[in-house]
């Protein structure tokens, strides 16, 4: 949502205070696939102000887009960035976002046999393809992981699968952490997506269109055409089939079935953080109350916090939640070079 900001160039020691953007198309080899998805994927950077003139190197904060999105940083987006740094939030750093839009619409940060790898992609790829680029500082210590939505499930997915990458992950809005309302059982989307016959029909849901973005990643089956993916429940008429075999493979990606197998992992992290909107869909409250009380059970340090606000209204705005508490947390525990 654009916002009614508009930053004057100023100057400071000779320095401009509006950072800048750079893009590259980086050609994957971890994204080779079957499934028709393209390994070249667009990565957009955002510099800090004087970048260019600096002998400075700077931690990078990995950012994670959500579902229908891409790697564009919007104008409005730019601007909470650079007014991050003026306003003293965070001190000069590099964030970039990888493409991770797909033929159906997000990759889920997930590493499948059909689609490509992009678990391994954004972790070691684009990690190295960073740090070969820019001037970042080349230590786990130096780099976090973010992102809202469908990417802050996978900011917190991949906190536990590479925390030898990341030291510190704040996940906005988490989604598909659990079994829960619009992704459970009893919902109406799995007998919405039993409708759904062909492609340009499932392009016009949104719930079943989810689900195959997601089958896709993690229950591929290429002798299950048209989407190529197994369900985890699918109907009979009325009644409801449980198909055990792939809710094991979908539990194996969900965040709140993962802690147990991944504690020591998410104790090798520096900090971790979710929050989630107080009037989101019903999901994101339950399933992030789900994550955290599994997290407080095992005795893993972390913060949880409910706003005011919805889904998407207190995310890129200068009252939200990327300016106010995703920068100054990543601020807080990113090492940055001392001068």
């Amino acid at each position: 949502m654009l916002i009614g900001l508009f930053l004057v160039v100023l100057y400071t020691n000779g320095q401009s205070v509006s950072g800048t953007i750079a893009t590259r198309v980086i050609n994957s080899n971890y994204l080779q696939n079957t499934g028709g998805e393209n390994p070249n994927r667009r990565i957009s950077v955002y510099l800090p102000p004087g970048y260019e003139q600096s002998s400075v190197r700077y931690p990078v904060i990995y950012y994670l887009h959500g579902f229908l999105d891409s790697d564009t940083i919007r104008p409005n987006m730019k601007n909470i960035l650079d007014l991050g740094i003026n306003k003293g939030k965070i001190r000069p750093f590099i964030l970039v976002i990888s493409d991770q839009y797909t033929l159906f619409e997000g990759s889920f940060y997930s590493n499948s046999s059909l689609t490509g790898n992009w678990s391994d992609f954004t972790a070691k790829e684009l990690v190295a393809y960073m740090d070969k680029n820019f001037k970042t500082i080349p230590e786990k210590e130096s780099r976090g992981i973010g992102g809202h939505s469908m990417g802050g499930y996978g900011a917190i997915k991949l906190g536990m699968l590479y925390p030898d990458v990341f030291s510190c992950v704040y996940a906005l809005s988490p989604g598909l952490l659990a079994f829960v309302k619009e992704f459970g059982p009893n919902s109406n989307s799995y007998k919405e997506l039993g409708r759904i016959k062909t492609v340009d029909d499932l392009k016009k849901s949104y719930y079943p269109k989810v689900l195959v973005a997601v089958g896709r990643a993690w229950s591929p089956n290429p002798s299950n055409p048209p989407f190529y993916c197994d369900m985890p429940f699918t109907y009979a008429g009325d009644s409801l089939i449980i198909n055990n075999s792939v809710i094991e493979k979908w539990q194996q990606n969900m965040p709140v079935y993962m802690v147990e197998r991944y504690a020591d992992s998410l104790r090798k992290l520096k900090a971790l953080k979710l929050d989630w909107g107080r009037n989101d869909a019903s999901r994101f409250p339950v399933q992030c109350g789900m994550l955290s009380q599994k997290l407080e059970n095992l005795g893993i340090t972390h913060f949880a916090e409910e706003y005011i606000g919805d889904h998407v209204n207190k995310i890129w705005t200068t009252d939200g939640r990327v300016l106010n508490d995703l920068l100054p947390f990543f601020n807080d525990y990113l090492k940055f070079e001392k001068k």
